[in-house]
């Protein structure tokens, strides 16, 4: 019989806490905003792991939830996908797309699958070919009641869900 105080247990497989998130990215700053910009930026549903990290795998199976708003002072709110697609230098480039049917409206992530969605820290992405850095504004669990807007059928991407109906 075996002492209490000698008995080895089996520690439990690490597990990865991967969920979905939303977060909430603004301009950081930049010669036309020197101290940056909250009224520039996007608020994504994205899959994370326990560093803060894309989470390929996640993404895979709750594609359909990781949607993006890019809202932009002076200009329309756009509602799109956050998308993944081969190739870059990963493997893997992320981005947003916010027409399928057309590439050239894509916003492309540098590098976005080795950094962290931590508050405070920065990403790069390419809007029509320059680059802006984005600070992490906030990053939250994803519920219900924080989730953004859903995409009403037959409407345009760009239309906001609180715009009167033609």
């Amino acid at each position: 019989m075996t002492s209490p105080a000698f008995r080895v247990e089996r520690t439990p497989a690490r597990r990865f806490n991967s969920k979905l998130r939303t977060v909430r990215l603004h301009l950081a700053r930049e010669p036309k905003h020197p101290n940056g910009s909250e009224l520039h930026g996007y608020g994504l549903i994205a899959p994370l792991d326990a560093h803060g990290m894309l989470d390929p795998s996640l993404w895979r199976k709750e594609r359909a939830q990781c949607r993006v708003v890019r809202f932009w002072a002076g200009e329309q709110t756009l509602f799109g996908m956050l998308v993944r697609r081969h190739g870059g230098a990963g493997g893997a480039t992320w981005g947003f797309d916010f027409d399928p049917d057309r590439a050239d409206d894509d916003e492309i992530g540098v590098r976005l699958d080795i950094h962290r969605f931590r508050t405070g820290d920065y990403v790069t992405i390419k809007h029509l070919g320059e680059a802006h850095v984005f600070r992490v504004a906030s990053v939250d669990d994803f519920a219900p009641e924080n989730r953004l807007p859903p995409l009403a059928p037959g409407r345009s991407k760009t239309e906001r869900d609180d715009s009167p109906a033609a």
